[in-house]
């Protein structure tokens, strides 16, 4: 034996089969996840940036009214967040409601909509958090699989040579491998994409903050 891939992958037994396999769709489905957040995440950076240097100049305008057109930054949560809030603040206004019931108002939907939009920023995460917390276990199992089928062949031809057991330790150290390397970026693009939400959430309460302060002065 060559120790080769496809010699191994041949030697291997069922389910030892089974769970490279099973890693390879963990692998594949993370890796996918993590190309997709990637892109995500980094459109919605550069147009929140651009909408908040954009939403700044038109407070200090005075044009509310403005703030709430997000054309053009339709993957921004922060303009999503801020467009809605201050359509329905608007709408308040204009129905004659109390100055300070409709601040509150605003107040409430702008943490409502933060919550929803951080929930949807973090879509995936959870996935990868999974994988990169079971795939090596997973790849324990295997290992154990292995161990198994190397005893087996030593069992078989009645010695304890190294070309008895050496299928077997091949085929356990490669899913212990194979978890591993499926785990580690699991676990570093989930700790990294979930510093970038984080840096989302306080971006959303710094702007949040400010149109609600902006609005009290308007007021006052």
């Amino acid at each position: 034996m060559s120790f080769s891939l496809v010699e191994m992958w041949q030697s291997m037994g069922l389910l030892a089969k089974l769970v490279v396999v099973a890693l390879g769709v963990m692998s594949v489905w993370s890796l996918g996840v993590i190309a997709e957040r990637a892109f995500t995440l980094r459109r919605a950076r550069s147009q929140s940036v651009a909408y908040v240097v954009k939403l700044r100049d038109l407070l200090a305008s005075g044009s509310l009214a403005a703030a709430a057109d997000a054309a053009g930054h339709a993957h921004s949560p922060v303009a999503r967040v801020v467009s809605i809030s201050v359509r329905d603040y608007l709408r308040s206004r204009e129905a004659k409601r109390d100055r300070d019931e409709s601040v509150d108002a605003l107040d409430r939907t702008l943490a409502r909509l933060k919550e929803r939009e951080v929930a949807e920023l973090r879509k995936g995460l959870g996935g990868l958090a999974t994988v990169g917390s079971t795939a090596p276990f997973v790849g324990l199992f295997g290992t154990v699989v292995g161990i198994i089928n190397a005893f087996r062949s030593m069992a078989q031809s009645g010695s304890g040579g190294l070309g008895a057991v050496s299928g077997g330790i091949a085929e356990a150290l490669v899913t212990t491998a194979f978890g591993l390397l499926v785990a580690i970026p699991a676990v570093w693009m989930f700790n990294y994409f979930s510093n970038r939400v984080e840096g989302f959430a306080v971006d959303l309460d710094d702007v949040a903050a400010e149109l609600v302060d902006h609005v009290l002065r308007e007021g006052r």
